[in-house]
């Protein structure tokens, strides 16, 4: 039993970094599975994307793309083949996803949808 409130502190740190570093790989990995998914469903190769995904990591190249003005390629590309539920829009206002994103992000991620008639999960 930890007793010094040091000690205590330095655990629940240590404790909540690993669940952060877990919910970071889960979150790749979704990522991931819409890259395989719209390859696989549409034959749509996102290869930026997906080298985005390996050099930043999920949350990054997801708060990088939300930031970029305007519609991505892949947006566009699976906006025709009438399957933006594999877009990281999509992915981002899903749970438990939802909660690693800012409002302004997700207003970004739902605009983008509803402008183009989907209506996203939420």
């Amino acid at each position: 039993m930890l007793s010094n409130p040091k000690s205590m502190l330095g655990e629940v740190y240590r404790v909540t970094r690993k669940v952060n570093k877990d919910l970071e790989k889960q979150f790749d990995k979704a990522m991931i599975s819409i890259y395989q998914r719209a390859l696989f469903e549409c034959r749509y190769k996102a290869t930026r994307f997906l080298q985005m995904i390996h050099e930043s990591g999920g949350f990054q190249t997801a708060k990088t793309l939300l930031h970029t003005p305007g519609l991505q390629y892949g947006f566009e590309a699976l906006w025709e083949y009438r399957r933006l539920d594999l877009t990281m829009e999509a992915l981002v206002l899903k749970p438990p996803w939802n909660k690693f994103f800012t409002d302004d992000e997700k207003q970004i991620a739902r605009k983008r949808l509803t402008d183009c008639g989907y209506t996203p999960e939420e």
